[in-house]
């Protein structure tokens, strides 16, 4: 992979929502030159740090408020504190020192900026332990953290 340029970065923090989608869908970050500049931005150990005391301050949230859904503070409240624990191993996996497969990361960023997703909609039929389950299996440090077709290439 070729060295991000400015315009790059710039570019995947603009439109980082839609490009977390992307990744979290499972497109490589080699694909393309912005992918691959978010890819690097939301592995580094900083931002998934404060990705984790994000993924903290919802469950803060909706222990406030289990049980309920509140227009004031949009969660579902119910269903986060139901998944507790995988919320918990979610944010040891994103504070790890280790590296690990943006998928994961970007996984576990989508979930929180989904408005229609298990998190804020009531409505959802999506789980929410079911999304976590799969953004904590893509954060395993022992996963490669290129593709093998893209690694052959």
């Amino acid at each position: 992979m070729r060295p991000s340029r400015l315009t790059d970065r710039l570019l995947a923090r603009l439109f980082g929502a839609s490009l977390d989608r992307q990744l979290a869908a499972g497109l490589t970050p080699e694909s393309s030159a912005l992918l691959a500049a978010r890819a690097r931005h939301i592995v580094a150990l900083r931002h998934r740090r404060q990705l984790a005391r994000t993924w903290g301050r919802l469950l803060r949230t909706a222990r406030r408020a289990p049980g309920t859904y509140h227009p004031a503070i949009p969660v579902c409240g119910d269903r986060i504190v139901a998944a507790e624990p995988d919320v918990r191993a979610l944010a040891r996996l994103l504070t790890a020192p280790l590296p690990v497969p943006a998928r994961g990361v970007a996984m576990a960023t989508a979930l929180l900026t989904d408005a229609l997703g298990p998190v804020y909609n009531p409505r959802s039929q999506g789980s929410l332990a079911d999304a976590l389950a799969a953004a904590i299996a893509e954060l395993d440090p022992a996963l490669p953290l290129m593709r093998e077709s893209a690694a052959r290439r």
